[in-house]
């Protein structure tokens, strides 16, 4: 009895010291080929004629396609393996990354962001989709968190080095933001061979754990209390129809409208308040990803000390309107700065408790499909925000007024975590009543004895 925990301990540490490395390089790649057009938003406008309204426009297309393929392209995850197709997400956003540097006007920017968000669609769910396959119930906060410490890293270093890359500016006849284009795209591809060489689709395809190891993981890793079903086809509400699923869904579109509303005019912020050297201003919007990375790591730990997945996720919804609003009431750069340094903590704190809440409710095809649905509804407000901060921006002149719009935003995310608790509860009385009422049903009676 006492050798199952610890062979489960020591596979766990094994899968994580492995899989971690690359997956997280694939995270980090996607992530810092979603977000560099932030760094060339003045460029473009400055070379090619990109307006602050189409500039928001074209940064959240990508995540209109991304967010229409999500459930597609995790079904067909389903069928293939993640090895296979987490290798073909990555080879192709590559090289439609690497075609961003052909941007000539509005128009390809807009069809090439639409191309970009359609190679990488499913990444993510793909990516939590692992977890539910390789993590038990009880390490699957901790692995989510540790995923995220991958765009955390991004912007770390990712700014700085899109902003070094910028500094080209003029070599080989390129622009800088072209230089940036290129060279990103072609690691990313590169990144894709290495999945293909060395990510394992399950335990059992892992060469480097022992078949006693790999059995105890898949085990584990199977939801025993989360729905689980064979087909899409006649369980589309348990898939997508849940309150809990659908709320989650909308917690999630919150957050990425507010994150990626800050997040791609975060550089141009910046600028306003009085940095003009590119990689400064890379350098410095970096910062923010050491305070995310703080959030992805603390965060997973309360919960693993306190548990309480709920209220912790309430904190961090009601610290990001209490730092929204406080962006709002001085004109002091540095405080601004570092209010929004601070919103970091949160915004991606909350990311690992909310994958492991909804992963803890489904399993299987179930988990494929409902944690793509589930990125897809969401990660539409990374369209949105990004979207209408540059409608506003647009209207008004200014960076900042949009910010009133992100408070109100922030208003409707605690409102949510609070109606997501309330749908947890009363899915959790379901689960109890309904085995009560089938106990309490008259068994049939016997039949009658022959003779």
């Amino acid at each position: 009895m006492n050798e199952a925990p610890s062979l489960h301990e020591l596979a766990t540490r094994k899968a994580m010291t492995r899989l971690l490395p690359v997956i997280g390089l694939a995270y980090f790649m996607s992530y810092v080929d979603r977000t560099n057009v932030a760094l060339a938003k003045t460029a473009l406008e400055a070379d090619v004629g990109i307006s602050a309204a189409a500039y928001g426009l074209g940064a959240g297309l990508f995540f209109v396609s991304y967010a229409l393929l999500e459930v597609p392209s995790n079904l067909v995850l389903y069928r293939v393996g993640p090895r296979v197709w987490i290798t073909r997400i990555a080879v192709t956003w590559g090289a439609v990354s690497a075609a961003m540097m052909v941007v000539q006007n509005e128009a390809s920017f807009y069809v090439l962001r639409l191309l970009l968000g359609a190679a990488e669609a499913g990444l993510f769910p793909a990516l939590m989709y692992m977890v539910t396959l390789w993590f038990s119930q009880k390490h699957r906060v901790t692995m989510v968190g540790l995923i995220y410490t991958a765009p955390c890293i991004a912007t770390v270093i990712g700014a700085p080095m899109g902003g070094a890359l910028m500094e080209l500016d003029g070599a080989g006849g390129l622009q800088g933001w072209q230089w940036m284009f290129l060279v990103e795209g072609l690691v990313t591809m590169l990144v894709g061979i290495v999945v293909w060489l060395a990510l394992p689709d399950r335990p059992a395809d892992a060469s480097w754990l022992t078949p006693a190891e790999a059995a105890v993981l898949s085990e584990r890793a199977v939801a025993h209390d989360a729905p689980s079903v064979t087909r899409v086809r006649g369980n589309l509400r348990l898939a997508f129809g849940r309150p809990v699923i659908v709320l989650l869904a909308v917690v999630y579109f919150v957050n990425q409208v507010i994150m990626s509303g800050v997040g791609f005019n975060f550089p141009a912020v910046l600028q306003e308040l009085g940095l003009k050297s590119s990689f400064l201003i890379g350098l410095v919007a970096g910062g923010g990803g050491l305070f995310g990375l703080a959030g992805v790591l603390l965060f997973p730990w309360l919960q693993r000390r306190y548990g309480r997945e709920i209220l912790l996720i309430g904190l961090c919804a009601t610290a990001t309107l209490v730092l929204m609003t406080a962006f709002l009431l001085s004109d002091d750069p540095i405080w601004r700065v570092s209010v929004l340094y601070l919103s970091s903590v949160f915004g991606f704190g909350t990311l690992p408790l909310f994958w492991s809440v909804a992963m803890s409710r489904m399993s299987g095809l179930l988990a494929a499909a409902g944690l793509a649905f589930i990125n897809m509804l969401g990660i539409t407000g990374a369209f949105v925000g990004p979207y209408v901060y540059g409608q506003i921006e647009e209207s008004t002149g200014s960076l900042f007024a949009p910010y009133y719009t992100i408070v109100a935003v922030a208003c409707v995310g605690v409102a949510l975590v609070v109606a997501l608790a309330a749908a947890i509860r009363r899915e959790g009385r379901r689960a109890v009543e309904e085995p009560m009422a089938a106990a309490d049903e008259p068994l049939p009676a016997a039949p009658p004895k022959a003779g």
